[in-house]
């Protein structure tokens, strides 16, 4: 089988880099499709495979919304794109026809398709910056890196659908627009956010998040994030609002938005009942010989190290399982908030709070969000109505009791 050299050449100064690398992009995944070809010809596949099709583009949408890439232009764009490749891959197998075919050809889903997955979400990762530099375009595709069996028609129609790739002007409209809410989560912090395979969550803010997308009449979309990547990630776009129990503290409110509070706790340590006596002040927690477990990231972790001077810390990645680490003896106590310090001895008859009644913090939890004006009163206005109909309540005490 013929293999493709693509080769680098010099462009003038004034080129933008940019339309450069995305131009490449798409050269390099359209010159996949011989590859495609030759494993659909060895395994007897058909080219056209409109449930994969479909899929394909679902996918491509979901990553442009990352980048703020109207669904409408994203799709379309994907599409020729699909229309080209189907154009390629039809060619090699009228050339195989007439001679000879390809013995061996690389793994479709194994080999071939994580490349092709990856190279579609860099370019959708760099769609909204292209500038469409048409004479680049042409000279890429028809002179210097050239794809064979791509005809000029369907090249053209790839040019003119990234020609019209439009953004949303901001989140909200992004929302409401694209009918998809997505909804960044770590399914580590029962009771709001829980998760066995970082697939499927239950919890407080999973139901709340729910009912969210039920009145903004939108699909829901869950999205894994993790307390050390929160604030990243939603600066990357990954999601749209955070509803994973995240407390309201300054640091997060210079780089955010944040809904009215939904909950009012603080910090509170638990331990084995058995000794609950050596812990009944935050003096005799920061202690040389007492071993305090926290998860890295927030504001557990944040907490420890501005309180406690000489008592040592114990990170601990998976909060799921971090009071097991007490129960078995590998820490002394954590201190978390307030209401999880609730849920976890309900868990475990074995652990108690080691200072009942008292809150080492004050803290309020809200919705994190990216900072548009819009989104944020669209949040607070079903917060007030969900709180009005005792949804919140009834939310809460489901999940606690």
């Amino acid at each position: 089988m013929k293999r493709l050299l693509l080769f680098l050449i010099l462009l003038p100064p004034s080129t933008l880099l940019a339309d450069e690398t995305l131009y490449r992009l798409i050269n390099e995944r359209l010159s996949l499709m011989e590859q495609v070809a030759a494993y659909k010809w060895i395994n007897e596949q058909p080219i056209a495979v409109p449930e994969r099709e479909t899929l394909v583009i679902s996918n491509a949408v979901r990553d442009g919304l990352q980048y703020g890439i109207t669904t409408d232009s994203s799709s379309a764009f994907f599409s020729a794109q699909i229309v080209a490749a189907k154009i390629i891959q039809q060619c090699w197998f009228d050339r195989w026809e007439a001679e000879e075919p390809p013995v061996t050809a690389e793994d479709l889903a194994g080999v071939v398709r994580p490349k092709l997955i990856s190279l579609g979400r860099e370019i959708a990762s760099r769609l909204a910056k292209n500038t469409n530099d048409e004479k680049l375009f042409n000279r890429l595709f028809s002179k210097n890196l050239p794809v064979e069996c791509l005809s000029d028609g369907a090249l053209q129609k790839v040019f003119e659908a990234l020609k019209n790739v439009t953004t949303y002007p901001d989140q909200h409209t992004q929302v409401m627009t694209s009918g998809m809410l997505r909804v960044g989560t770590t399914g580590d912090y029962a009771p709001f956010s829980y998760s066995e395979d970082d697939m499927s969550f239950t919890g407080i803010d999973i139901d709340l998040a729910l009912n969210l997308a039920e009145s903004l009449n939108v699909e829901l979309i869950f999205i894994k994030t993790s307390w050390p990547t929160l604030m990243n990630d939603l600066a990357a776009g990954l999601f749209d609002i955070a509803m994973s129990g995240v407390s309201i503290i300054p640091a997060r409110q210079q780089h955010a938005y944040f809904s009215a509070p939904y909950h009012v706790g603080g910090k509170s340590p638990i331990t084995l009942c058995s000794r609950v006596d050596e812990f009944s002040s935050i003096e005799e927690i920061d202690q040389p010989s007492v071993r305090a477990i926290v998860n890295p990231g927030g504001t557990n972790e944040r907490f420890i190290d501005a309180k406690l001077r000489r008592a040592k810390k114990i990170l601990h990645q998976d909060n799921r399982t971090i009071f097991n680490e007490i129960i078995n003896g590998n820490a002394d106590l954590m201190i978390t908030d307030s209401i999880e310090v609730r849920l976890q001895i309900n868990l475990h008859p074995e652990l108690c709070e080691s200072m009942p009644g008292e809150t080492l913090t004050y803290q309020e939890k809200g919705y994190m969000m990216s900072k548009d004006a819009a989104l944020r009163l669209a949040v607070n206005q079903w917060l007030q109505e969900a709180s009005s109909q005792k949804i919140l309540k009834r939310t809460f005490e489901q999940h606690l009791n």
